[in-house]
């Protein structure tokens, strides 16, 4: 089966920097587009950003300029970078990927992480 695991949260000041990282592993054929999206307490998950298998970036107008989302193909792992925090980026963050897979025949779904918590305090 496919897992992506993230890994990299952790409580920092605010105007601090975190790195998120997350991998996929399992039985894999190809991975499209991968992103990063969060959930603040009381509140829906929000995309923050997304990145193609080729193509260029998009962010939520609330992180652009701070945060930078990439990608290493050969490890089939996608990172974040927030730079700047703000007390208000307080959230659990969530790795998506869009993957193929093999389970008997080649299928497709999107997959989620388990979620990391980033704490920003003020």
């Amino acid at each position: 089966q496919v897992q992506l695991v993230e890994s990299g949260g952790g409580l920092v000041q605010a105007g601090g920097s975190l790195r998120l990282t997350c991998a996929a592993s399992g039985s894999l054929f190809s991975i499209s587009a991968m992103g990063w999206y969060r959930q603040a307490p009381g509140k829906p998950r929000e995309l923050v950003a997304t990145i193609p298998s080729g193509g260029s970036t998009n962010y939520a107008d609330s992180v652009k300029g701070r945060f930078t989302i990439s990608r290493d193909n050969a490890k089939n792992t996608v990172y974040l970078q927030m730079n700047s925090l703000k007390p208000e980026d307080t959230a659990v963050y969530y790795c998506n990927a869009d993957i193929r897979y093999l389970s008997g025949v080649l299928r497709r779904r999107d997959f989620w992480g388990q979620g990391t918590q980033v704490t920003v305090s003020s």
